[in-house]
């Protein structure tokens, strides 16, 4: 069976990015592999990481109790409307905001926490 790559790459230039999201989760499952960057860079990033990280990701690991509360502070922390912030809670554990200095990492953690979220950093 050959395969018609040109309708492949046209069927993924009309794709949503969820859909390809769906895509390569689905390719990783069936065939055991993984889109993860190679070794080789992974080997660089870790030496990096010795270093104070300049930017981190703040990650919702547990909602806790006070769910509307959370929604609330997700909202004004992203600036996200309720339906998004609602999905970024729902969807926990999940990132709430990526690529922020450390500083404002600690106050989005302490606004969460302080509405009985867990917070992690990534």
């Amino acid at each position: 069976m050959a395969l018609d790559t040109q309708a492949i790459v046209d069927q993924l230039k009309d794709a949503t990015i969820l859909e390809l999201n769906d895509l390569v989760k689905a390719i990783e499952e069936e065939f055991g592999v993984s889109a993860a960057a190679p070794v080789a860079a992974a080997g660089a990033a870790g030496a990096a990481a010795d270093a104070a990280p300049t930017e981190v990701n703040v990650e919702l690991t547990d909602v806790g109790q006070e769910k509307v509360k959370v929604i609330k502070a997700v909202r004004e922390i992203t600036g996200l409307g309720l339906k998004d912030a609602k999905g970024v809670v729902d969807k926990a554990p999940s990132i709430v905001k990526e690529g922020v200095t450390p500083e404002e990492a600690d106050q989005i953690k302490a606004k969460l926490e302080e509405v009985g979220a867990t917070v992690s950093y990534k």
